[in-house]
């Protein structure tokens, strides 16, 4: 899958539980295994250092993009394929998504969580055809699950919309989710309100 791009949603934090760092370091070294590059939020520490460093050391690209205040932080990979500076983090998001071919959540925190949503938004009104998994280690996704779950039993969102995700417990199961998920409908902003 050569030239395939995988987004990488995840956390910056390097106080959390060292299995999460563990799980982005897996997540890193299957990704290469299936020569799948690596694109994603340009940081060095936590889960994003862990998957990009990974990732380079499995010989694939990495591609960070970060807004131009990170960098100015001190917050970037200096040691990735490509690093984007851009302005700001919609243009962060936009860039993201425009070129990657699938979407991968790690466990993390606000910000993966908003990321992870807005994927899943512009799957749903038919910007974002590309597969969408989470990695849910050791449960960490189960409450957001339930939440997505019981928008659906509400009907603020259709039973088609929750297989815009799949989900895996463990990160070398990644690459097989991506090849396996079942495409979007190019029409699916015909269905995107209820």
């Amino acid at each position: 899958m050569s030239g395939f791009r995988v987004l990488v949603f995840c956390g910056s934090s390097e106080s959390c539980d060292p299995k999460y760092l563990d799980v982005a370091s897996r997540l890193g070294r299957a990704l290469a295994s299936s020569s799948m590059s690596v694109v994603y939020g340009g940081g060095m520490l936590g889960s994003m250092g862990a998957v990009a460093n990974a990732a380079l050391a499995g010989g694939v690209r990495v591609v960070g993009i970060q807004p131009r205040f990170m960098r100015e932080l001190g917050w970037s990979h200096d040691g990735i394929t490509e690093l984007v500076l851009v302005e700001d983090m919609r243009e962060r998001m936009r860039r993201m998504l425009a070129g990657s071919n699938a979407v991968v959540a790690l466990p993390g925190g606000s910000g993966t969580l908003e990321e992870l949503l807005v994927a899943i938004t512009a799957k749903r009104l038919g910007e974002l055809g590309s597969p969408i998994v989470l990695v849910n280690q050791g449960g960490f996704y189960d409450p957001l699950l339930e939440q997505l779950e019981h928008c659906v039993r509400q009907r603020f969102l259709a039973e088609r919309h929750a297989q815009m995700w799949s989900v895996v417990a463990e990160p070398e199961d990644v690459p097989a989710a991506i090849r396996s998920a079942p495409a979007w409908p190019e029409n699916s902003l015909t269905f995107a309100a209820l």
